[in-house]
């Protein structure tokens, strides 16, 4: 324990070092790379403008990313080795494999935002919310809010974009099952029956997506009137000067992170890291790059108000719904094949 209270007050020092050009000598003994292991795009672009290139430059540490590989993933998960120091997952992920995750070092900072139970397995938290957007021109006297809204095509019409692809069924029974009228906190265990009832009574009006990018065509189109799925597609038309609005009433917050396998090769640099990611000021860079909620609720401060409008776990959200990982996690493989034979029916 002492040996890792060392190790991180020195990389907090050397991170901290006003001569951040310095060859990394003072950077607690870290050497040699990290392999990080998440699904590329904008988002790993984000990391190496908010994390790596500063990690890199202070250390001497190179942050390797690979567009992760499930089986290889699934192997460390499960107590196999392999070559990722880091792996992007779901919460509850980390709730099922949580014997085979190493803990953070207790130099390592948590994204308090996590339930205390889990916060020491995961890092890197970012919030994705599960909303409902259309034009705002489709709606001019105002648009639907809340699920049952959504799911009501005689007071707002048109069609509806849904996920279309079993592996991305995000928070589908969740939704379903607040359109039905069950309250917030009575969500869980879901009602896998309830949820695909409700399902059927909208399939006529849905469109199906297969891909997050075809959310932004299905609305530019106008293919559909109003679209759920993640937020972050709906704030990237906003950034790009499309009127749209999103709607944050019952919007599903569901939480994305990093976790550290217990066979990951490089240990000592990923602790580091993962140190690294807890600092408000970067996690506010990031969000603000992304639109992702941050898992440290002082990343908040850093923040203008424009920027804290779009991020889905933002204070002045009051109405959003928490995903239960834990929960899910026991049901994770019936939830998936739930909706792969209703997608197929």
């Amino acid at each position: 324990m002492r040996a890792a209270l060392a190790a991180g007050a020195a990389l907090a020092l050397a991170l901290t070092a006003c001569s951040s050009e310095e060859p990394a000598e003072s950077s607690g003994g870290l050497s040699g790379k990290i392999v990080w292991a998440d699904f590329g795009g904008p988002t790993n672009k984000a990391r190496y403008a908010a994390y790596f290139d500063d990690f890199t430059k202070q250390t001497g540490v190179e942050v390797v990313s690979e567009v992760e590989n499930d089986a290889v993933a699934n192997t460390m998960l499960t107590g196999g080795k392999g070559d990722y120091d880091a792996i992007h997952v779901g919460l509850d992920t980390v709730y099922r494999h949580k014997a085979n995750i190493a803990p953070l070092d207790a130099a390592v900072g948590r994204d308090t935002n996590l339930p205390e139970n889990i916060r020491d397995y995961a890092f890197g938290t970012f919030y994705v919310g599960h909303v409902q957007a259309y034009l705002t021109a489709t709606f001019p006297n105002g648009g639907p809010q809340t699920w049952a809204d959504f799911f009501d095509v005689g007071k707002f019409p048109g069609k509806r974009g849904w996920m279309g692809s079993p592996g991305s069924y995000d928070s589908a029974c969740e939704i379903a099952s607040l359109a039905s009228g069950v309250a917030p906190d009575k969500l869980y265990p879901l009602d896998l029956d309830l949820c695909s009832r409700k399902l059927d009574e909208l399939r006529p009006n849905m469109v199906f997506y297969t891909s997050y990018p075809q959310i932004q065509q299905l609305l530019t189109s106008k293919t559909a009137a109003v679209v759920a799925g993640p937020s972050g597609q709906a704030v990237a038309l906003k950034n790009q000067g499309v009127d749209v609005t999103i709607s944050w009433n019952q919007a599903i917050v569901a939480p994305n992170v990093m976790t550290i396998p217990a066979t990951a090769p490089n240990l000592k640099n990923i602790q580091a890291l993962a140190d690294l990611f807890n600092e408000p000021e970067r996690q506010a860079r990031f969000a603000t790059a992304t639109g992702y909620g941050p898992g440290n609720p002082d990343a908040f401060t850093h923040m203008d108000d424009a920027t804290k409008a779009n991020i889905v776990n933002s204070p002045s959200h009051t109405q959003i719904v928490h995903q239960n990982s834990e929960a899910r996690a026991e049901h994770d493989e019936e939830l998936l094949a739930w909706y792969t034979k209703w997608l197929a029916d």
